[in-house]
């Protein structure tokens, strides 16, 4: 039952992480108390977007991590064999606008930060924006296009990240949850306990999303990671579609907030299958994950106010899930400062989907002693943003 290193958490990070590492030699065995993708990971829309990310080390990360999954398929087609679902990787673009006189300035004073960046942020005019999207409300105040923002099937992708991790090596052990750090001899984290055995390893990387604050005060260590609840909204079919990810500038304050309370915004899109998928709302409430009718009437309002065809649509399915919010809002990646042999890669709230591959070599590089092609010591667990959380 010995690795070189045990992945605990089997969603995108995880996944991404157990590739890597698998790819740069090391033996791997994931572990996770359900399966694949069973958490934040299959309760998201696959969002790969730089457009939401304010100027700094977290728009560095998304924008190497979308570097990564531009190539991604290519490289699953040589690695995997016939019969693994695609990724429905689409690099479908994002238009952000705002409804409201207010909102437009914030907006394009956002996206002339993001363009100093090296962020391909384009303002439009309404027309030019109906051009993109024949359904947007005529009324919008300002509007700009990312070409740079993309999609993936996130349960999909994820399910190929971990077959590739196999086929380099890896095992997965999934109703496995971790309940211990193993007895030691010395200070430093040899392996871990759980439901299913113990398992052994030099290395323990806890990718275990919102759960990662309790995993880690099981292994000794302490991390200030917690759920931050979501709902989207799933249309039955309609005949309108919907040609790129779109949302209100709403959004990014959302994100960004520290607030407990609910806070709600319009990311809408029409999938492959005709139905739109409407989001999005975020609230900390625990692991409590009873259906917030509150949530549910916000969205679909504010909805409206992008698509006003939407006024007559018919939700067939309401889901939602937890994400890995940190009060930094940044994720953590790298050693844990109190614990040896334990790293960190976590924290990404809604984003980890789209910032995985980046974490995922950042991560790699940084177990194996590589010079990283990212800064890390923004990501660090041991900074001190963190402290007094």
């Amino acid at each position: 039952m010995h690795s070189d290193a045990i992945v605990i958490g089997a969603g995108a990070v995880g996944a991404a992480c157990a590739r890597a590492l698998a790819g740069a030699g090391l033996t791997v065995t994931v572990l996770d108390a359900s399966g694949a993708a069973a958490g934040t990971s299959g309760q998201g829309e696959g969002n790969l977007l730089v457009s939401d990310k304010l100027r700094g080390p977290e728009l560095s990360l998304a924008m190497r991590s979308l570097e990564l999954w531009d190539g991604l398929q290519r490289e699953l087609d040589d690695e995997l064999p016939p019969g693994i679902p695609p990724l429905e990787y689409e690099r479908k673009g994002g238009l952000v606008v705002a409804t409201t006189d207010d909102g437009a300035a914030p907006l394009l004073d956002f996206a002339a930060q993001q363009r100093a960046a090296g962020i391909d942020a384009r303002p439009l005019t309404a027309a030019e924006a109906l051009d993109l999207e024949p359904d947007l409300n005529p009324a919008v105040t300002a509007a700009v296009f990312y070409p740079e923002d993309a999609q993936v099937q996130p349960v999909n992708a994820t399910e190929a990240l971990l077959a590739s991790a196999r086929a380099r090596g890896a095992r997965t052990v999934f109703g496995a949850r971790v309940i211990a750090a193993l007895p030691a001899a010395s200070d430093r984290l040899t392996g871990v306990r759980t439901t299913r055995g113990d398992f052994t390893a030099d290395h323990v990387i806890l990718a275990a999303g919102p759960w990662s604050g309790e995993v880690a005060a099981c292994l000794g260590a302490s991390l200030p990671v917690r759920p931050r609840r979501g709902v989207v909204l799933v249309t039955t079919r309609m005949p309108h579609r919907i040609f790129h990810k779109v949302y209100d500038a709403d959004y990014v304050a959302a994100v960004e907030s520290d607030a407990a309370s609910l806070q709600t915004s319009s990311v809408i899109e029409s999938t492959a299958g005709g139905t739109v998928l409407v989001g999005s709302s975020r609230q900390q409430r625990g692991f409590d994950d009873a259906l917030d009718l509150t949530a549910v009437r916000e969205i679909a309002e504010k909805a409206t106010r992008v698509f006003p065809f939407l006024a007559g649509a018919s939700v067939m399915r309401v889901y939602g899930g937890f994400r890995p919010f940190l009060p930094d809002h940044l994720p953590v990646i790298g050693p844990d400062p109190a614990v040896a042999g334990l790293w960190h890669a976590t924290g990404h709230e809604g984003a980890g989907i789209g910032l995985a591959l980046g974490t995922a070599e950042l991560l790699r590089d940084l177990v194996t002693g590589r010079a990283p092609q990212l800064e890390p010591g923004a990501f660090a667990p041991s900074r001190g943003t963190l402290a007094a959380a």
